[in-house]
């Protein structure tokens, strides 16, 4: 990561192979978690772990927000892959491999952040204060709920699916593997934002760090709320973080879009990428690069997308775009957001204050209220910056959600915002439309079979 040494988490007791998935204990003779957090020094090293297993492609720096866009309308998925297109087409398997590795590269980052939780507020080193053992779990909290609440939204069916929240999400695993194995059943989804609560209240509280945003800070807790308020319809309450996260020093909207793969105030939290990092084996830049730029080409531009942005002409964001040979050998549009595709090395946007101003405009505008700002105000904001006239009211929810859609295409909202929505994942005149419904089976992932054949605990998402 840029700037930070990059420590692999010794303590992580799962080893996850690309290859085969196979699960590896550590040897006997290993060092255990009381050998290991002894002092502040390796305590921090192993937050540093913790973040580096974060820039895995299965985890935050590719795969899962990729195929939640091409699930949607903002992709077409034109690649090899046959566990991608499985999903793509709306025919996945129980045994998609490629969903069985995000699956076990989230939960292994789960159980480094759940080591640091358990162990650094034990440690006994007199030096190492209280206050800052809390500053490294509260961090270690928002990598859990950032986390849980990605799985939550592949995993299980949404509120607006389900409005009381008791169908199931997927296990909290909440205390580290340490030789006993548990198999733990389904949590609801209830439960699980429960869970993501709390950690993000202890983490706004307990972060210290203000300034790297390559690490958690309070703000970025904060904004991970605003998020949460928004999806659960918690309108005052979304207002209310996004406003405290606008407020905060450091953070502001940019003034174009050169913050993509650099450091900006726009960001709130994002991880920062060099060659030698993790492995980006099917990155954002290997996915959305053409082939002539070192990508596979194989996630262009929907055509339903380039109408998007053809419906007001001028906007700037279209302008983050090129023209390249995609996987299919056609000559299609894609993505410049992550254009490193020959050095794999571009930055996932996880949090941006962007997103709270939208946020505040939608929660506002819904609960007919103006905390902070009045709704049009903060959407405008958005739209000017793209070089698009600024509107003199909003109409209705559509106006947001197409704001929304052309400033974050690709990073991984799009899937969700229709969701939460109750709206099909595709419209009418795109492929597997009846199949995109918000209550069809196979807009659920499927828990993975292997998972299942470990854990008889697990029940299996209807359709698989």
């Amino acid at each position: 990561m840029k700037n930070i040494k990059s420590i692999f988490f010794v303590l992580s007791v799962l080893v996850f192979s690309s290859c085969d998935n196979s699960l590896d204990l550590i040897p006997e003779d290993s060092l255990q978690p009381d050998q290991i957090f002894t002092t502040e020094a390796v305590s921090v090293n192993a937050v540093n772990g913790m973040y580096s297993s974060l820039q895995s492609s299965n985890v935050l720096s590719g795969i899962p927000d990729t195929m939640t866009e091409w699930q949607a309308d903002n992709v077409e998925f034109v690649g090899s892959f046959p566990t991608f297109d499985e999903i793509y087409t709306y025919n996945t398997l129980s045994d998609n491999t490629s969903i069985l590795n995000v699956w076990n590269a989230t939960y292994f980052s789960i159980n480094q952040s759940n080591m640091i939780i358990l162990n650094v507020p034990t440690v006994a080193d007199p030096t190492f204060s209280d206050a800052s053992k809390n500053n490294l779990v509260g961090q270690a909290r928002f990598v859990r709920a950032l986390l849980y609440f990605k799985l939550s939204q592949m995993f299980g069916k949404q509120l607006k699916q389900d409005p009381t929240g008791n169908s199931l999400s997927v296990p909290l695993v909440t205390e580290p593997f340490q030789a006993v194995v548990n198999m733990p059943a389904r949590a609801t989804l209830k439960e699980v934002y429960t869970l993501i609560e709390k950690d993000l209240l202890f983490a706004q509280g307990a972060i210290t760090n203000t300034t790297v945003k390559s690490r958690a800070t309070s703000a970025s807790a904060t904004a991970l709320l605003a998020r949460l308020y928004l999806y659960q319809e918690r309108w005052r309450e979304a207002a209310n973080s996004a406003t405290t996260v606008i407020n905060t020093s450091g953070i502001s909207l940019a003034a174009n879009y050169t913050f993509y793969n650099a450091a900006s105030t726009e960001h709130i939290f994002q991880l920062q990428n060099i060659p030698g990092d993790q492995g980006f084996a099917e990155s954002f830049s290997k996915l959305y690069s053409p082939t002539a730029n070192g990508g596979r080409g194989d996630a262009p531009f929907s055509v339903n997308l380039k109408s998007a942005f053809a419906a007001e002409p001028g906007d700037l964001r279209y302008g983050l775009t090129r023209t390249g040979v995609d996987a299919k050998n056609r000559t299609s549009v894609f993505t410049t957001k992550y254009p490193n595709g020959l050095a794999n090395t571009d930055d996932p946007n996880v949090l941006r204050v962007s997103e709270m101003y939208l946020i505040r405009a939608e929660a506002n505008f819904r609960d007919n209220s103006a905390i902070g700002a009045t709704p049009v105000s903060d959407l405008n904001r958005t739209r000017v910056r793209a070089n698009l006239s600024p509107l003199a009211t909003i109409t209705s929810i559509n106006d947001i959600l197409v704001e929304r859609r052309k400033e974050f295409c690709f990073e991984g909202l799009r899937r969700m915002d229709l969701l939460r929505n109750n709206l099909p994942l595709r419209s009418s005149n795109m492929v597997n439309f009846d199949k995109s419904q918000p209550n069809a089976d196979k807009v659920v992932f499927p828990i993975p079979q292997r998972e299942r054949d470990n854990n008889t605990n697990l029940t299996q998402n209807p359709g698989y």
